[in-house]
């Protein structure tokens, strides 16, 4: 245990540059080749494999040719039986020529199989492994099962490929199907079949009749994902990578790794995906990866297979009492195994030990992969032990991975100092040498390369890599600035050093590029809404994105389709990539449909179409979606319809605050209005953009009325103030200038219980001051139902504004104040002021962590002529009187709660001149330093800009009334 834990140690610089070196070029070449093989010639590959290997199979029943190989007397062939006797628990073996089916099976193609799986991945090997192969003869020939699917909703039926529900017993425990079928095996091996050619011939058949079947009971590559008990094998080899394995998270290609694809008659590849399982291992392996390296299963996997190894090549010894039984390969061609199933099955220290080889087997190689789970569970205990002793908290993830890869070491070369080395030890010696240092130096490099992984290094590579999309989308000209190289060639950090230095890359188009990855990670499930900040900030700390700008973003992807912030809707990356290979086979069926080419029954409902929606599982609302994107004018349609049907539920959410028993709260009722506005304002504006791409479409005029029905009072100075008449039609913008109908009009008394059902959605709102103020809002109306809020909303990953008042909601013991909860009033009075309204919520944290709120009586001085302005002060209660004084002339203007005091001062750094005094017993001031205020100026460019512009005004009426 001490050595491994030494080698868990924190990797000190490489102490020989070549390996270095050598790692990089692997991961460069790898990184770059991508699925290189055209699916065409990789399907002759897959043929002239399946059919070696089922001539193996079939040399087992009859081959008359290559026992002459084997004889005593035959002059040159290396396999000739030896004249050595060996002995098998104190007793000689005799021996015969026998055929090589077995020899080349277990010597052979099972040691080529692990070395593919470490080396290039189980992209290769899923692409060439003849059993995958022969699971898809179904699909070849159209006959997969298909069940009956309802939408609930509409009690449509349509039928489905089938495939293993997520949530049945298979879909959760799969691995311990695969892991307890890899183990009979393996004790079968050892037992049956290892050297009984009628007996594996057998095992091989069913294993095939099985594969097959599965290929007809369950769509896609699900014998492969849930069945085939070499899954186990690929997961320990060939995750998170293999040595020379393409990442394909970096994939310029859409079609990754082993992914499922077919041929088109153009020559072009196509995805076939059909989700059968969630991560997929041949979309994306290291992404598999890490999603289940948290669970025991995956751990169980791990070290289970490293004790299955290791006792399966030790119980050779213990059952023979020499290693020459195994290492001469009289275990391949021993013809009275299955006489031996009821006769002693350990031989130690000369004696054999009376318990049958039958139970001996299974019961020797369960102990030993129970104690490789034991050790490695304790190896990680320890390691965590040892990092909590130096005072720090363990990163379980990193432990586990780095514990792995180095499990994974061990067994890929423990595993070749006895596969194929019966067939080794015939080479000569320098072939013997070169073929372990050969193994030991892959297996190092992979080991180089796999160390340092790490959930977060992918995600970052992640996200650069869609960011890099969007540069490319955005065609900017970066060649000039990049010595010849292209975007493709920079890493990570790079590409967002590029964007910052970038000449016309401005924070607009930041945000746009930023806008585009969020929306592309929320749609294929990388992230959700309540992830995106998390897994997002270290892309927004290379790119200068605020935490508020995110909450803008996910504001305006929620306008733009609701479906994706929507926590109950399932979306991965498996479920897009099936919708896109439905999506292209879909247009090259309405093409061949306009071009006559082909009879598609039917039309649009014929039998192709009904077979491809069954073939991929599409719903009714997939088919929707698929629909719309293949029409950009239906699209905008569709859009825009379901953005009208959400106005109604702003007006609502409006309604549902101004309870009577809430009037009271008018500055935190103020905060929600502005946000309800915003939406509304974000809702209009992307109704307006779907009837600009719709332009004269003839379902232009009912939208229209539609929209003119609903009225919003803020659609003309919207359309007024953002120029949408020059985007839209003339007749659509003179329309909609002028609201039609009657002017709205609803009442605001509405039950209580609604408005505390909207204020529970609220709570759940991504930003910390809108769902504060909502617990808030509730505690007022319901303190049981506040606090068991509270308690739902106030995890360990809560913000701190969110913890700090949930628990002054579940200590209050009457009706709460505003001013009880300091930190929430500081925000709601900086966010509802005009000098600070909407604000970025970063700028608005950042002030009013330094703010202070003073309180003063009537008549009490808050500041006089000639002070030094060192604070901005905003009025938050009462009121207040200020003198202003301008050489010789003086005026006086009172103050109302909202309004910042000596802002000019504050700006310039100067001396008030102006004396301001309290006119009301329990006026209270916001008090924020002037340093801050500078601070924030300077790292918020757009908070700068608009204080400017809210100063020019406010100096404009400050000379009017001078003059006055």
């Amino acid at each position: 245990m001490a050595a491994i834990l030494a080698a868990l140690a924190p990797p000190a610089p490489p102490a020989s540059q070549l390996y270095e070196a050598t790692a990089k070029v692997c991961a460069t070449w790898a990184q770059r080749r991508g699925p290189s093989v055209t699916e065409r010639r990789m399907h002759l590959v897959r043929w002239a494999l399946t059919t070696g290997w089922l001539l193996i199979i079939l040399s087992l029943l009859y081959d008359p040719f290559t026992p002459r190989f084997t004889e005593p007397d035959h002059l040159w062939s290396p396999l000739r039986l030896p004249e050595a006797c060996v002995t098998v628990q104190g007793t000689c073996l005799s021996e015969t020529p026998y055929p090589l089916g077995t020899t080349l099976f277990w010597g052979l193609v099972v040691p080529s199989g692990i070395f593919i799986l470490l080396v290039f991945g189980h992209e290769l090997w899923r692409r060439i492994c003849p059993l995958s192969f022969l699971s898809q003869i179904p699909r070849a020939l159209g006959l997969q099962r298909q069940i009956a699917k309802v939408n609930p909703k509409t009690g449509e039926k349509r039928l489905q490929l089938a495939k293993v529900p997520g949530d049945s017993w298979l879909g959760k425990h799969y691995s311990r199907l695969q892991f307890g079928w890899l183990f009979v095996g393996l004790c079968g091996r050892i037992l049956f079949f290892n050297a009984d050619r009628l007996v594996l011939f057998a095992w091989l058949s069913f294993t095939i009749a099985c594969a097959i079947a599965v290929g007809w009971l369950y769509g896609g590559k699900s014998w492969c994902q849930y069945f085939c008990p070499m899954a186990p094998v690929q997961s320990v080899f060939s995750t998170p990578t293999g040595l020379l394995g393409s990442k394909a998270h970096m994939a310029s290609t859409p079609i990754t790794q082993s992914m499922c694809r077919t041929v088109q008659p153009d020559g072009s590849e196509q995805s076939a995906c059909v989700a059968c399982q969630q991560p997929c291992i041949d979309i994306d392996a290291e992404r598999l990866y890490w999603a289940k390296l948290p669970s025991p299963a995956f751990a169980f996997e791990r070290y289970g297979y490293l004790g299955l190894v290791f006792g399966y090549f030790v119980y050779y010894y213990v059952y023979a009492g020499n290693w020459d039984y195994y290492f001469s390969g009289v275990w391949l061609r021993q013809e009275d195994q299955l006489a031996q199933l009821l006769r002693p099955g350990f031989y130690l220290f000369g004696q054999p030990i009376d318990v049958p080889k039958l139970v001996a087997v299974p019961l020797f190689l369960g102990l030993c992969t129970w104690l490789g789970t034991l050790a490695g569970r304790a190896i990680e205990s320890a390691l965590r032990s040892r990092v909590r002793r130096r005072g720090a908290e363990p990163d379980r993830e990193r432990i586990r991975h780095r514990v792995f890869v180095v499990a994974t070491f061990l067994v890929f070369n423990f595993f070749f100092l006895f596969a194929g080395r019966p067939l080794l030890l015939l080479a000569p010696a320098w072939v013997q040498y070169l073929f372990d240092v050969t193994l030991v130096a892959v297996s190092t490099l992979w080991l180089y390369r796999a160390w340092n992984r790490s959930p977060d290094l992918y995600g970052r590579e992640n996200l650069a890599e869609r960011f890099r999309k969007q540069l490319t989308r955005m065609d900017l000209d970066v060649g000039r600035y990049l010595d010849g190289r292209s975007l493709a060639d920079l890493g990570t950090e790079e590409v967002y050093v590029l964007a910052k230095v970038l000449p016309g890359f401005t924070g607009q188009k930041r945000l746009e590029a930023y806008k585009g990855v969020v929306r592309e990670a929320l749609e294929e499930g990388f992230v959700n809404a309540a992830s995106s900040l998390e897994v997002l900030k270290q892309m927004r700390l290379s790119l200068g994105i605020s935490d508020g700008e995110h909450r803008q973003v996910l504001d305006e992807l929620g306008v733009e389709d609701p479906g994706l912030l929507d926590p109950d809707s399932r979306r991965s990356l498996e479920d897009q990539i099936r919708l896109s290979g439905y999506r292209k086979s879909l247009e090259r069926l309405m093409l061949v449909q306009r071009l006559g080419s082909g009879p598609v029954a039917g039309g649009p409902d014929g039998a192709s179409l009904l077979a491809l929606r069954r073939e991929y599982g599409i719903s009714s609302g997939e088919e929707e979606r698929v629909l719309d994107d293949l029409s950009p004018a239906a699209a905008a349609i569709h859009k825009v319809e379901l953005l009208l049907g959400r106005l109604p539920a702003l007006t609502d959410g409006y309604r549902a605050l101004h309870q009577s028993a809430l009037r009271h709260q008018s500055a935190v009722l103020a905060l929600l209005d502005d946000r309800l506005q915003l939406r509304k304002e974000l809702t209009l504006r992307a109704i307006l953009d779907g009837l600009a791409t719709l332009q004269e479409d003839p379902a232009v005029p009912a939208l229209v009325q539609r929209l003119q029905a609903i009225a919003p009072l803020a659609l003309p100075d919207l359309l007024r103030r953002e120029g949408w008449e020059r985007r839209l039609p003339a007749a659509v913008a003179e329309a909609l200038s002028h609201p039609g109908g009657a002017a709205p009009f609803c009442s605001l008394e509405v039950p209580v219980d609604e408005t505390l059902s909207f204020l529970a959605s609220l709570a759940a709102d991504p930003s910390p001051t809108l769902s504060s103020a909502a617990l808030f809002l509730t505690a007022c109306l319901d303190g049981g139902r506040a606090r068991a809020l509270a308690a739902e909303l106030a995890g360990p990953g809560a913000p701190a504004l969110l913890r700090q008042t949930a628990r002054a909601v579940e200590a209050l013991q009457g009706p709460p104040e505003l001013r009880g909860f300091p930190e929430l009033e500081k925000r709601v009075f900086l966010a509802t002021s005009d000098f600070f309204r909407r604000s970025d919520a970063d700028t608005l944290d950042a002030l009013a962590s330094q703010a202070d709120v003073r309180s003063f009586a009537k008549g009490e001085l808050i500041t006089e002529t000639g002070d030094t302005c060192r604070e901005l002060l905003l009025l938050i209660e009462g009121r207040a009187r200020v003198l202003h004084r301008e050489g010789q002339r003086t005026w006086v203007e009172d103050l109302q709660p909202g309004r910042v005091l000596d802002e000019l001062q504050v700006l310039t750094h100067s001396a008030s001149e102006s004396t301001i005094v309290a006119e009301a017993d329990g006026t209270r001031l916001l008090a924020v330093p002037v340093d801050s205020f500078d601070a924030v100026l300077e790292r918020d460019p757009d908070f700068a800009r608009r204080v400017l512009e809210l100063e020019s005004g406010q100096l404009q009426r400050l000379m009017r009334a001078g003059g006055a």
